[in-house]
């Protein structure tokens, strides 16, 4: 469908003008804005094309006031639990359906979820668009559901019992999901899973990364980088062993649960930098040899970045990097989730480092960039406002 005249450039004041014409209301979902990831760029991003949408979110930490400043945060009423009580999100699990059912959209014209796990689970009026940025049909319900129960380290009662709230929510998760009016996929990989699980359709639009920002960089320090919430299924825990093994010196830029573990892991060679702010981190990333992705992801935003700084990515060969690295170009990829396949492709990129090109790499990046997903986003909303007949 071509687009009207009247947003014939895609820009964001062209649609912003038309929806105040028309008088289409808008808001935000995010599932928990309690930590910045990718997932919660996006939903920034998206509120960027929607300035005065207020965002719904489950849970809200304060301490990403400046990332979300200016904008109006709508709470449940988990928020209370959470901050006033201080209780563990893990254990807020069982109310998080009810809670984001609980949220009104009765006033708005559109609804955008930014959907991780619970976003696209809301509630709204027959006439109403729902449209969902999903992330991920929820992994420890669907995919990695094994593994997640495994990671767990549960007594057998308390392995009954998650067994059984899961199930539930899977249940909730694929009935939940037939309330949405149009799906997109931030990746042909996760298109495929909710195509598998959902039995639904989805457009794909990669997710924004701000390539603009980060300018390459020709030189490089003596380092290898790895920048992610220490999480097991991340599978720091490879690069590690890897680095240790050839004794190449590693820096780890996150947080997470996994901290305690992955440092009683780490040989001489490895540093942990702890959560660092994006010009820090875009430093180490122009500054690197290369940046190591060893887990499986959806998307993976940080391979895409540390491609717009001109550096390669070595990167287990499943997920979302499938879609971004080319392999001998920007890249190379291991083949098992294993520090030997690692390994492996550590030496070969040690062999042929001098035939990466920072200038090629970069330019491969350009793809990816916020300009095109905001785009790509305001022609998709504009199809479907207009098919709906609200514009």
């Amino acid at each position: 469908m071509a687009i009207n005249s009247e947003i014939s450039n895609n820009s964001v004041s062209d649609l912003q003008k038309l929806l105040t014409s028309n008088g289409v209301k808008v808001a935000i979902v995010h599932d928990f804005l309690t930590k910045v990831g990718g997932a919660e760029k996006v939903t920034q991003i998206i509120s960027e094309i929607f300035p005065q949408a207020p965002i719904y979110t489950l849970l809200y930490d304060r301490k990403l006031d400046n990332f979300f400043s200016e904008k109006k945060i709508i709470v449940s009423y988990l928020q209370r639990w959470y901050q006033t009580f201080k209780i563990p999100t893990k254990f807020l699990l069982p109310f998080m359906a009810q809670a984001i059912e609980s949220f009104d959209f009765t006033d708005y014209d559109l609804v955008i979820s930014s959907n991780n796990s619970f976003a696209g689970g809301i509630i709204t009026p027959a006439d109403t668009i729902h449209i969902s940025y999903c992330h991920s049909p929820t992994r420890y319900l669907w995919d990695a559901f094994h593994t997640y129960i495994t990671e767990q380290r549960l007594n057998r009662f308390s392995r009954w019992l998650l067994n059984g709230l899961l199930h539930n929510l899977r249940i909730w998760d694929k009935l939940s999901s037939g309330r949405v009016d149009k799906y997109i996929a931030n990746s042909q990989y996760v298109q495929q899973r909710i195509r598998k699980y959902y039995r639904k359709d989805a457009v794909v639009i990669y997710p924004p990364v701000d390539t603009e920002l980060i300018k390459p960089q020709t030189k490089h320090a003596d380092y290898f980088l790895v920048v992610s919430r220490l999480t097991a299924y991340k599978r720091i825990d490879l690069a590690i062993e890897a680095c240790n093994d050839l004794r190449l010196p590693l820096v780890i830029i996150g947080e997470g649960e996994e901290l305690l573990r992955l440092r009683k892991l780490a040989g001489f060679s490895v540093e942990f930098l702890g959560w660092q702010s994006d010009r820090n981190k875009i430093e180490y990333l122009r500054n690197c040899r290369a940046v190591i992705f060893p887990g499986e992801e959806d998307f993976g935003i940080v391979p895409v970045e540390a491609m717009a700084a001109g550096k390669p990515v070595i990167a287990y060969r499943k997920g979302g990097t499938l879609e971004t690295v080319v392999d001998g170009k920007t890249g190379i990829f291991f083949d098992q989730p294993t520090a030997i396949s690692l390994i492996t492709a550590l030496r070969q990129f040690i062999n042929q480092e001098d035939s990466f090109n920072p200038t090629d790499i970069s330019q491969h990046a350009e793809q990816f960039s916020k300009k095109r997903f905001k785009s790509e986003v305001i022609k998709l909303i504009y199809q479907e406002l207009t098919a709906c007949g609200k514009l």
